[in-house]
């Protein structure tokens, strides 16, 4: 019974995974389409490596992280800023967009590295949060199911994140399509985290 358990505790994990870790793949690869292919690789391979170190010390705090009221408001807050600060790069290099969709679309040729993975830092803190409480709450205490979970959700986030990056540079308009996602994620974090501080403010 306790093999069926866990193999049913895999399952859930594996689609978690897939629905939550996009998320966080969707900002790195925005912010790193932004760069040229051989800074591609670095932004993605940073931007995923704060990824797996905020994981890892989100699931050894879990337990104390669920009983901090307002940690949903203050990390919907912040990805908002992320979203705005993405909004204004899309903006600011819409002019460099190529009418031949086949054909890559010019890139800054001076992007700040630091600043791309401050975004993805402030980004990866509010976002890694929902994935690990999901994932550490089926696992409940069962480590190596939790240790799986979150090893999947990094290599879900490379390769997304890499794709993301590669389309971004052929296909502009699905860097607003990713921005409307993230803007989503914002709002949805900052409606729930409104409601469980109601209650004190009330």
């Amino acid at each position: 019974m306790e093999y069926y358990d866990q193999i049913f505790k895999l399952i859930q994990i594996v689609f978690v995974d897939l629905v939550l870790a996009g998320d966080n793949a969707i900002v790195i690869g925005m912010v790193a389409g932004r760069f040229q292919p051989e800074y591609r690789r670095k932004v993605i391979f940073y931007g995923v490596g704060v990824a797996v170190v905020l994981r890892i010390v989100f699931a050894l705090i879990t337990v104390q992280l669920l009983q901090i009221l307002g940690l949903l408001l203050v990390g919907g807050l912040l990805l908002l800023w992320v979203c705005w600060k993405l909004w204004r790069d899309l903006r600011e290099t819409a002019h460099l967009s190529v009418p031949d969709t086949q054909a890559e679309a010019p890139i800054a040729e001076n992007p700040s590295m630091l600043s791309a993975i401050g975004y993805i830092v402030v980004a990866d803190i509010s976002m890694s949060l929902d994935n690990v409480l999901a994932v550490a709450g089926i696992a409940e205490d069962h480590t190596a199911i939790l240790v799986f979970g979150l090893a999947l959700s990094v290599v879900l986030m490379m390769v997304a994140a890499t794709l993301i990056a590669e389309f971004l540079q052929k296909r502009k308009w699905i860097g607003y399509v990713g921005l409307a996602i993230i803007f989503y994620v914002a709002i949805k974090m900052i409606y729930e985290g409104t409601l469980q501080v109601y209650p004190l403010l009330a």
